[in-house]
């Protein structure tokens, strides 16, 4: 996650995949203070993701593709955070089944 940050000098609220990234790791980190057996940690992990997802839908982009749309971006949810939950998402499943 630190890597995307630097590479593509965003922040959260930019509207990036940052923006599922970081609830994810946040949501895995504590679930993993708390013991949290791996298959739910990871599914805690993808709803934060999920949720963060989503939140980007009313923001306007201001780093990367989406930002060239400007304004015209808001009321869109970005495209970065959504491949990013589904990565995650998919990761879940698999993981979850071993």
């Amino acid at each position: 996650m630190e890597g995307v940050r630097q590479r593509g000098k965003a922040e959260p609220g930019d509207k990036t995949m940052l923006d599922a990234l970081l609830p994810a790791v946040e949501a895995l980190q504590h679930a993993c203070l708390q013991n949290t057996p791996l298959a739910l940690a990871l599914h805690e992990s993808a709803e934060a993701a999920r949720q963060g997802m989503e939140a980007t839908k009313p923001l306007v982009a201001r780093k990367g593709r989406a930002s060239y749309l400007g304004e015209r971006s808001a009321g869109h949810q970005d495209p970065g955070a959504t491949s990013s939950y589904l990565i995650l998402k998919a990761a879940t499943e698999t993981w979850s089944e071993s």
